[in-house]
């Protein structure tokens, strides 16, 4: 399943794009303060600035909606992230330019990450197994970029590091509120990224 698939009765695929990503902004935050169950299409139709009737030419249901919202946190993710990886140079660099820019995606995207993580489980089953695929695809991504930055490594020891990273980004989200007290967003970055390239020199 793919955000492509969701059937719309719209053959402008420009303006099902920008319909949808008005969309996607108005029902973020009604996901976020109401939940997911509790927020009615007709509220999601009014936060996106169009009527009901408007918003059913684009999706079918509710869930479709929640689905656009987790699908375009990852192609966020996915598409910032390729302008920052260069996987065929490998080294430190690499690594830690690869790393800050992940991170400070997550900040951007705090409050759909947070929906995401909250909501993803009222998705049907086919629309849930896409999405973690998805997320799967992000470790995958800095996988590659640890592979390169540290050649001979076992795959297992890279496999546990990306998935730390994956979590430490999204951790900032989930944990402002008190992380906030004794850091700045770089701040806590550059503790991140410090502790990561100390372990990296240990184990290399």
């Amino acid at each position: 399943m793919e955000s492509k698939q969701v059937p719309s009765s719209i053959k402008n695929r420009a303006l099902v794009e920008k319909r949808r990503e008005e969309m996607i902004r108005g029902a973020v935050t009604l996901f976020r303060e109401k939940g997911f169950h509790k927020t009615t299409t007709r509220e999601i139709a009014k936060a996106s600035g169009f009527s009901i009737g408007t918003l059913y030419e684009y999706i079918r249901t509710k869930e479709d909606v929640l689905f656009l919202v987790c699908d375009s946190i990852y192609e966020q993710v996915n598409e910032r992230m390729k302008q920052v990886v260069d996987a065929s140079i490998p080294g430190e660099t690499s690594l830690e330019e690869a790393v800050r820019a992940y991170f400070h995606l997550m900040d951007d995207l705090q409050e759909e990450v947070i929906v995401l993580y909250q909501e993803v489980k009222a998705l049907p089953k086919e629309a849930k197994s896409y999405i973690l695929e998805k997320e799967q695809e992000m470790v995958v991504m800095l996988e590659e970029v640890l592979s390169h930055s540290l050649p001979g490594a076992p795959p297992g020891r890279i496999s546990i590091i990306a998935n730390n990273v994956f979590v430490e980004g999204q951790m900032w989200g989930f944990r402002r509120w008190i992380l906030q007290r004794s850091f700045s967003l770089e701040e806590y970055i550059d503790h991140q990224v410090s502790l990561l390239l100390e372990g990296v020199s240990t184990h290399r």
